[in-house]
């Protein structure tokens, strides 16, 4: 009976041993180096870099406040906001007077900047993870004359810089067409630059 025992457990302890070293690390590093190999941008975060220094990923959002600078989506990850690791919504339902009462007052002060034209929802509204770095190119253009005046420049030559900047959807249908907050306000640097 313990013979017995032993041999039905012994095949049973090999393939465990053999799974957990073929499934925990051999393919996990198989995927990471054909990542390095195939992806290797992707792979390490996109990251943007001025330099040898590490100003940002195209996948996570920043926040920008200057007027000088498009602004992206409002952001409920962590105290701040944009916190990678609290990154999380609000949680707060089509019935919360908190959520009405932000965005209440972020359509006001939008609208004070500019009047008679109506506030794309991506500016007051945040994102599933609160970490999207993409607004819509209508938020973008809704942004030019608080930038242009900020910067001293005059509105064409900055709605220029936003048509270039709109990425497109994938293959010409997956996805929307969307403006990556960060790579626009680099390159409006670049082009442009704050006295």
């Amino acid at each position: 009976m313990l013979s017995e025992l032993k041999s039905a457990l012994r095949p049973a302890l090999v393939l465990t041993a053999l799974f957990a070293l073929l499934l925990g690390l051999v393919y996990p590093l198989a995927l990471t180096a054909m990542g390095q190999l195939v992806f290797p941008e992707q792979a390490n975060g996109s990251l943007v870099r001025d330099g040898s220094k590490i100003v940002g990923s195209k996948l996570i959002g920043q926040r920008f406040l200057a007027d000088a600078y498009f602004h992206g989506r409002p952001s409920a990850a962590g105290a701040v906001g944009y916190d990678a690791a609290a990154s999380s919504g609000s949680n707060l339902g089509p019935a919360s007077k908190a959520l009405a009462d932000r965005v209440a007052a972020d359509v006001k002060a939008l609208t004070a900047t500019a009047p008679g034209r109506p506030v794309p929802p991506d500016l007051v509204t945040t994102s599933a993870s609160g970490l999207d770095p993409h607004i819509s190119p209508e938020a973008a253009f809704f942004q030019i004359a608080r930038v242009a005046k900020a910067r001293g420049i005059d509105d064409a030559s900055l709605r220029s810089l936003v048509e270039a900047s709109v990425e497109h959807p994938l293959a010409g249908i997956l996805g929307e067409r969307r403006v990556n907050v960060l790579m626009l306000n680099r390159a409006l640097d670049a082009r442009f630059p704050t006295k």
